[in-house]
């Protein structure tokens, strides 16, 4: 439910409202804009119904939320959220690039990738690096844990380059918590309720991606289920979808970036590497998901792609970055995005 206040609504008014529904169980936002101040009213849905919002001192109009994720919604904030990671900010004027490799393996080598990225004249950027790696198959190389972390954290505090890296497990979360700016919520733990629940309870930025057979509503429903404990700190990520096609690793989705876009106010990052899988398709996705509208990519980036871990057949070179990035601002510029 959202609740419009009147425009010479009080202070001592806004209290009243904010210490009823505290009394009758429901949780609020307050958003403040320069002619009106709005609270949405979360709870169920037969609480909001049963109460007589209308005659409450300072409340001009009320609207119910008809979505089924709320505070996700166009309807619950009309404005774009823009989240700050670290001193970047993602859903502003400004194209984001999160960029780097899959798996962290190395200090040294993602040290100088690091560095090299940050050499691209006028980028965005936040630093990419998978420390815990869900794998199909369990021989595979499974991420350097709590070690991959702290050399995240070691280049981050040296490049100044704010980073982000993939929970997997709820009680990983405060682990992690101490070592990167943004949690990643993979594709394969979309839908995992627990872990959803316990970084809502953090303030901490989430990356949270579709999951491969997923809806845009459930996409935006796992959103909810984040926001509903209290972090509105959320970003969404379109990577691709599984398909009957099998020329690319997925099918990357371009309707669901302006879908989104229309009916929640979270930025939305695209990922062109798990998109295709192939590095020389990975170009033209990005290029196609800045003009539907994206607020960022995410690129995976290897010095040695051939030499990787994991995901090389996807990840960019650093010359190929350099590349990809000049004609991104082309593009950009033209959709009236910054970069």
């Amino acid at each position: 439910m959202i609740v419009i206040l009147q425009p010479d609504v009080t202070e001592q008014q806004i209290d009243h409202i904010l210490g009823k529904a505290k009394e009758i169980g429901l949780r609020t936002n307050v958003s403040r804009g320069t002619e009106r101040t709005v609270i949405g009213f979360i709870g169920p849905e037969d609480v909001l119904r049963s109460i007589p919002l209308e005659v409450w001192p300072g409340v001009e109009q009320v609207i119910p939320v008809l979505a089924p994720y709320k505070l996700v919604s166009r309807e619950f904030r009309e404005e774009n959220s823009v989240i700050k990671v670290g001193d970047v900010e993602v859903g502003g004027k400004r194209l984001v690039i999160m960029a780097g490799p899959c798996s962290i393996e190395n200090k040294e080598s993602l040290l100088r990738t690091a560095r090299t990225l940050k050499k691209n004249e006028g980028v965005s950027l936040i630093l990419r690096g998978g420390a815990f790696k869900p794998r199909t198959s369990p021989y595979d190389f499974q991420g350097m844990g709590e070690e991959g972390l702290k050399i995240l954290k070691e280049v981050s505090a040296e490049t100044g380059i704010p980073s982000v890296s993939e929970v997997m497990d709820p009680r990983d979360v405060e682990l992690s918590a101490k070592y990167i700016d943004a949690f990643q919520i993979g594709a394969r733990n979309m839908q995992n309720f627990s872990l959803l629940k316990e970084v809502g309870k953090t303030q901490k930025p989430i990356l949270l991606k579709r999951g491969m057979s997923a809806t845009v509503k459930d996409l935006l429903m796992s959103a909810e289920y984040i926001m509903a404990k209290g972090n509105f700190n959320v970003m969404l990520c379109e990577r691709g979808i599984r398909t009957f096609e099998t020329a690319t690793r997925n099918t990357f989705d371009i309707n669901a970036i302006p879908v989104i876009k229309q009916l929640s106010h979270l930025p939305v990052i695209a990922d062109p590497s798990h998109g295709t899988g192939r590095w020389g398709l990975v170009g033209s996705v990005a290029r196609a998901a800045v003009a539907a509208g994206c607020d960022g990519l995410m690129i995976e980036v290897h010095e040695k792609p051939e030499e990787a871990l994991s995901d090389g057949p996807q990840s960019l070179t650093l010359e190929n970055f350099a590349s990809l990035f000049k004609e991104l601002k082309a593009v950009a510029k033209a959709v009236g995005k910054d970069i």
